[in-house]
């Protein structure tokens, strides 16, 4: 990967091409030059063979220069820096800051390309190639360009798993604006993949990223609320917030169907609220859950005709950090 910096300061991640890649379709493209300037050439020579030997040798050198250095000149220029061998390879030509190239560039490549390439054979580009750190033969240098690749093999993003849904709505006062990039790209890795971790790792994981970003925001953490469910609720609240700003304030996420519904997730438990996995278990001792995830319970002795407690009875919470979250035992 290539950190080049452009004039805004942005840190372009680019894949320089290196020699076997340059090399083949370096190949092509003369391949089909000199299959072009043979066919040529010998038109010239039928064409002129009633004129004199001088002219017949400066139609020679002008066939020469026009098919193997101007025509190389006017491909990059007018594709951007992508000849058919770089077509073919997945590379383009582009300017050290990135950018596409112009006229210019490519004309010091074709003039230097005629001492590196077609008088010494391919030595002189060969050797500046492997010596480069980037890869760059002696007229990329000259002209400020670099021949970077354009195809690289694609990574599937994992989605961040859903947040349980009684934790629907806790965290849309809390204050993200202090949590670095660093964190939130730490947090969705572990998300992502908190299921193929051994789990006493995976949780003690959780709790160092759930303490960090407590330390963040601020804010104290929710009681009895388990480290990888808070973090899937703050992440999920953050790109509830950014889909808000992208495509209005009317944007409401859905969360996953119900169990047995067409499309749940394999795995859920039918006792589970919809939404949770089996690997995250229920709300922890103490914890307070929203009205509308506690189960039916019986009217409180001496209340009115309906009411039920304002929580879910439980036995007393154990000790606890002061964060919120207990450590993997």
């Amino acid at each position: 990967m290539s950190d080049l910096v452009t004039g805004d300061a942005v840190v372009l991640g680019l894949r320089p091409a290196r020699l076997p890649s340059r090399a083949l379709a370096i190949f092509l493209d003369l391949l089909v030059y000199l299959t072009g300037y043979l066919i040529i050439s010998i038109g010239l020579t039928l064409a002129t063979a009633s004129l004199d030997p001088a002219a017949q040798a400066a139609v020679s050198v002008a066939s020469f220069l026009l098919v193997l250095v101007g025509v190389p000149i006017a491909v990059e220029t007018l594709s951007h820096g992508r000849s058919l061998g770089k077509l073919a390879c997945g590379l383009r030509v582009v300017r050290d800051d990135g950018g596409p190239i112009r006229f210019r560039h490519a004309l010091v490549r074709g003039a230097m390309g005629v001492v590196e390439l077609l008088g010494t054979f391919g030595a002189i580009a060969c050797i500046a190639s492997l010596i480069s750190a980037r890869g760059r033969r002696l007229g990329d240098v000259f002209a400020g360009a670099l021949v970077v690749r354009e195809r690289v093999p694609g990574t599937r993003v994992m989605p961040v798993p859903p947040p349980p849904p009684w934790l629907a709505g806790r965290f849309s006062g809390l204050d993200l604006s202090a949590v670095p990039d660093g964190l939130w790209l730490a947090i969705r890795q572990y998300l992502t993949r908190m299921n193929q971790l051994d789990p006493q790792v995976g949780a003690a994981m959780a709790v160092r990223l759930a303490d960090d970003l407590v330390a963040r925001t601020g804010a104290p953490a929710p009681a009895g609320v388990p480290a990888a469910a808070f973090l899937m609720a703050v992440v999920h609240e953050r790109q509830s917030r950014d889909a808000a700003r992208a495509f209005g304030q009317g944007f409401a996420p859905a969360y996953a169907p119900p169990p047995g519904a067409p499309g749940a997730p394999a795995g859920m438990s039918p006792s589970m609220p919809a939404g949770m996995p089996a690997a995250w278990g229920h709300p922890g001792p103490g914890a307070h859950v929203p009205r509308a995830a506690q189960p039916a319970t019986a009217p409180v002795p001496g209340a009115g005709p309906g009411a039920v407690p304002d929580e879910v009875p439980s036995a007393p919470a154990p000790p606890r950090p002061a964060t919120g979250f207990a450590p993997p035992a």
